[in-house]
Order: C-alpha cells, then sequence, then structure tokens
C-alpha cells in the first residue's frame, strides 16, 4: 500500500498585498493596519522618546534657577561613620551647619557631609528660595545622561501603546472575517454535501 507523501505548505510572504483569488478586501486592510502600526510605532515611538528627553532636560535647567550653592561652615564634628540601615548610603553623614546670606541673615541647617569632618571645615551646600538645603541638582553629563535614559524608556513604551491599539483593530477584523467564512459556509455547506453525494 503506497503512502500518501506529506503535505508541504510553502508561505507565500507578503501574500495580502498580492492579487490572488482567496485575497479579500479584509485582507488588505489587516496588511495596510500592520504597516501603518509600525511605521506609527517608530515615528511616534522617537518623538515621544525625544520629548520626554527635552522635558526631563527642561526639569533639570528649571531646578536649577530655583537653587544657589552656598559656602557653609560645620559647627560639630561630624560622626566617624554613617549610620547604619538607611535607604540609600552615600557613604556621607548628616551633620549641623551654619551660613550667612549675602544680606547677613544667619541659617543653620543638616547637610550631608564627610564622616569625621572637624567643626569648622569648610562644605558647599545647595538651597532653595526659602533658604532650606536641598540636594544637590542634577548638571552637565549627569542631566544629559538622565535625560537620554528617560528618552530611551519612553520611547519603547509609546511604540509598544500605539502598536498594541493596531493588534486590537487587527484582532477585530480577523473575528468579523472569521464570522463572514462562518456566514458562507452556512450556504455554501448543504450544497458542498449535495454535490459530494451526487458524485457517489
Amino acid at each position: 500500500m503506497a503512502r500518501t507523501p506529506p503535505v508541504t505548505v510553502t508561505r507565500v510572504r507578503l501574500w495580502r498585498w498580492r492579487r490572488n483569488p482567496l485575497r479579500r478586501h479584509s485582507d488588505a486592510v489587516e496588511a495596510w493596519i500592520v504597516l501603518a502600526c509600525w511605521a506609527l510605532a517608530v515615528i511616534i515611538g522617537g518623538f515621544a522618546g525625544l520629548a520626554a528627553a527635552h522635558t526631563s532636560q527642561s526639569a533639570f535647567a528649571e531646578r536649577l534657577v530655583h537653587v544657589h550653592a552656598v559656602s557653609a561652615v560645620l559647627t560639630d564634628d561630624a560622626a566617624r561613620t554613617p549610620a547604619a540601615g538607611g535607604s540609600y548610603d552615600d557613604g556621607r553623614v548628616w551633620a549641623s551647619v551654619h551660613w550667612t546670606d549675602a544680606d547677613g541673615s544667619a541659617h543653620t541647617d543638616r547637610a550631608k557631609v564627610l564622616p569625621g569632618a572637624p567643626a569648622g571645615t569648610r562644605v558647599t551646600v545647595w538651597t532653595n528660595q526659602a533658604d532650606r538645603i536641598v540636594p544637590a541638582p542634577v548638571t552637565g553629563t549627569g542631566a544629559d545622561l538622565q535625560s537620554a535614559l528617560t528618552g530611551a524608556l519612553v520611547a519603547p513604551v509609546a511604540g509598544a501603546l500605539v502598536w498594541g491599539a493596531g493588534w486590537l483593530v487587527r484582532g477585530r477584523l480577523i473575528r468579523r472575517r472569521m464570522a463572514e467564512w462562518d456566514e458562507e459556509w452556512r450556504q455554501i455547506g448543504p450544497r458542498w454535501g449535495n454535490l459530494s453525494g451526487g458524485r457517489g
């Protein structure tokens, strides 16, 4: 008994773009949607990444306007070892510092300094408009790097959202096409059975 040779299926690339009797209008629409999704995902993702990087850079520049560096003096000896158990340990310790503004007003606050620094040591601290010590602003290469990383994170997320929206539209088209096939089979199926029975 001769064996039936296995059926080989050849994938035809870009078949939705080629004229053939099996291609439906919905196939062509789906092809355009897929192409548009890829293009929009790349374009919108790129623009979103650039916009996020620019916004981040502007935020760094804006913060730099509202803070300024002052020279302060330690009022007490700094601790020799950082406190354990902190969520973020940069190796420095908190110490009390004192400084005088340009208008002569004196201020005291706590700032991060190197461990073991003796009283009277001069340190540079950053203050806001309310004369409170704030973290040093991100500037230069650090600001550029953080802005670039922000853009690099936002770009693929925006592109993925666009692609996801297109995938939902494509899914609706596929369900609609399957419903059309079911309807056509309900119409043709009985006749197909009659034709097959007539041949026997």
